[in-house]
């Protein structure tokens, strides 16, 4: 079930059962085709393409939420480290013209046999996570599927072709996964925010 019911649109595209979490002003989704294991995007509710098009309120509140989502990955995928990137517009690899910010937690070592630590940037400007892309070409084979289903009354298959794209079922189970563990550092933070006042009144 998903986490809101307002429609959620990343660009273009509606990723309302792929969102984890949500604030006023921003929200939180699982990716179509993450990098490594736990990378998700956070984005401004309001569709803009530049980071210079952001008000001061959606700055404050895009860099908290993504400061809160990536203490909770980095805690769910066992990771030591995180990259946190935005690519600001087309010639910075930007695919899709909405503001986000990745958040990809790191391990030691991780990336070794693709070149080293740095070897995210690359990785980032490839193919893999042209998110447009990726998201294009997923609503054209859904589309040719559901034609196709409809004359022989069936299921869609599943993209196959290279790295596979998750199915909506895989990311709306994670994207659920993925908010209940936000709840539970949203509720651990308000425990410690009681105690923090009841010690300071003492």
């Amino acid at each position: 079930m998903p986490l809101t019911t307002d429609v959620v649109k990343f660009g273009a595209f509606v990723v309302t059962s792929q969102v984890f979490h949500v604030t006023r002003l921003s929200f939180a989704i699982v990716n179509l085709k993450p990098l490594l294991p736990g990378h998700v995007l956070v984005s401004p509710r309001r569709i803009v393409p530049r980071f210079n098009d952001l008000s001061a309120a959606e700055v404050q509140d895009l860099f908290l939420t993504a400061q809160r989502v990536s203490r909770m990955v980095e805690r769910v995928f066992n990771a030591s480290a995180m990259n946190i990137a935005i690519q600001d517009g087309f010639d910075a690899g930007q695919s899709v013209p909405h503001v986000h910010a990745h958040i990809i937690p790191r391990k030691k070592d991780d990336l070794e046999a693709k070149g080293g630590t740095d070897a995210i940037y690359g990785m980032m400007e490839s193919e893999d996570a042209d998110l447009d892309k990726q998201l294009r070409e997923r609503e054209r084979v859904a589309s040719m599927h559901l034609a196709e289903d409809e004359r022989r009354g069936r299921f869609p298959a599943v993209d196959d072709e290279g790295r596979q794209p998750r199915t909506d079922e895989e990311m709306s189970e994670e994207a659920e996964w993925l908010a209940q563990e936000m709840a539970k550092d949203e509720l651990a933070a308000r425990s410690l925010g009681e105690v923090g006042q009841n010690h300071s009144q003492a």
